[in-house]
């Protein structure tokens, strides 16, 4: 039988036992205890952002790169914007509880199917110092147990929310256990913790390709995969050139590190050229490399040759995470379909039309978390689009697919209430 390390078996254990108590906590007391969270972050701003900084410098010296250093980089605006998606989450309807169905039998038994949290969930994340608020806002409301394993880059932030997320949590009738950091960010705890079946009821990881795949081929536990986000543009023969420049410029440029970042922008070949070139220009503008086919580099020669690159094939079904994004010609919207399903990976892809009928059809035909008719890849977020924030997204399709919020970290049950019935 395999041992795990100490620290990770106890706090599973003590995660199992707030478990039991979150699952019938009400919903003011579970608001208290994220209006404490919110109050202690507000409160020790200071504390907060010294701690990142630690991790800032610490990654400049190991020469991580410019992408790694913006996920990593937590601001004053970053941290109100945590807050606020506390708030958001106190706002919400609680779903514990919610009676989804209810009918009675022929035999006069009363059945109803309630949601019901998942228990203790375990996650693995990486440089984003944004997660553990997310993750312990969501799993407390939706009346989840949490422990959470943090990278390296970030540890120093990733130990000082977690110590101010279990002194707020004890100064409230939630349990402080309800989450927990674990104190290392050795690899191994992901291999313990995706293989402790009756520990944890689900594995929830967030970050790059490597660690995703890793989750999904080894655990042993239920795992949410996803997250990867190869996003695609397609830009239909009857375009409006302002919206598709702006849709196309803060799909790459607002926040090109994140999973919901553009990545390839297919171009329909019966396209108006000064379209593409101003789109282009724009990208261009705002210090985005473009790696394009031969078909749109011919209409391309009055840009800034230095800012364009010949497309290779891996330079399709790549998450870039960067400010750099490829292009590619297409005949038809059913070969940019293809396309996508050729190289996409099931998280954001968007259509950008006049035409009513193929907004539609793209809708349809297309395959993924999010399908978009006339805006951003940057609204797969769960804060854009009601949810509060998010654990997650998901690109898988059981249980969960695209931002996991509340309702998302819960399951059902099934109640019957009887007055003595028996089984013929």
């Amino acid at each position: 039988m395999r041992k795990f390390t100490p620290e990770i078996v106890k706090k599973a254990e003590n995660s199992r036992v707030a478990a039991r108590n979150l699952r019938t906590a009400s919903t003011s007391q579970k608001n208290a205890a994220l209006g404490s969270i919110s109050k202690a972050l507000r409160s020790n701003e200071e504390l907060i952002i010294a701690s990142n900084q630690k991790d800032i410098s610490l990654a400049k010296s190991k020469g991580l790169d410019g992408a790694v250093l913006a996920r990593l980089l937590l601001t004053k605006e970053k941290l109100q914007s945590m807050v606020a998606g506390i708030e958001r989450v106190i706002q919400l309807p609680d779903p514990v509880g919610e009676i989804l169905e209810s009918r009675t039998l022929p035999n006069g038994i009363q059945l109803e199917k309630r949601r019901v949290p998942l228990g203790v969930i375990g996650t693995i994340f990486e440089a984003r110092p944004e997660v553990p608020v997310d993750i312990a806002s969501l799993c407390i409301k939706s009346g989840n147990s949490v422990v959470m394993r943090g990278g390296s880059e970030a540890q120093s932030t990733n130990l000082i929310l977690g110590k101010l997320i279990a002194n707020a949590l004890s100064e409230t009738g939630i349990p402080e256990h309800s989450v927990q950091m674990l104190s290392s960010a050795d690899r191994m705890l992901v291999h313990d913790m995706i293989k402790m079946d009756g520990y944890f009821d689900l594995i929830i990881p967030r970050g790059g390709a490597n660690l995703i795949q890793f989750v999904a081929s080894e655990a042993t536990v239920p795992a949410i995969t996803g997250g990867i986000g190869v996003c695609h543009i397609y830009l239909d023969a009857s375009v409006n050139a302002e919206m598709a420049t702006r849709i196309i410029v803060n799909s790459k440029v607002q926040a090109p590190s994140v999973c919901n970042a553009l990545d390839t922008v297919l171009i329909n070949s019966a396209i108006d050229p000064a379209i593409v070139e101003k789109v282009c220009l724009s990208l261009i503008n705002h210090g985005v490399e473009l790696r394009c086919d031969s078909r749109t580099l011919s209409l391309l020669e009055s840009l800034d040759q230095e800012k364009l690159k010949l497309a290779s094939s891996e330079d399709y079904g790549q998450e870039f995470l960067n400010l750099i994004a490829s292009f590619r010609m297409v005949d038809s919207m059913n070969e940019a379909i293809q396309h996508i399903e050729t190289h996409g990976s099931g998280h954001s892809e968007a259509i950008i039309t006049n035409d009513v009928n193929n907004g539609n059809q793209f809708t349809k035909d297309v395959d993924a978390a999010l399908v978009l008719v006339n805006a951003s890849t940057r609204f797969n977020d769960g804060g854009q689009i009601g949810l509060g924030s998010e654990v997650a997204i998901s690109t898988g399709k059981l249980h969960a697919r695209g931002p996991m919020g509340l309702r998302e970290l819960t399951s059902y049950k099934w109640v019957a209430l009887g007055a003595g019935q028996i089984r013929d």
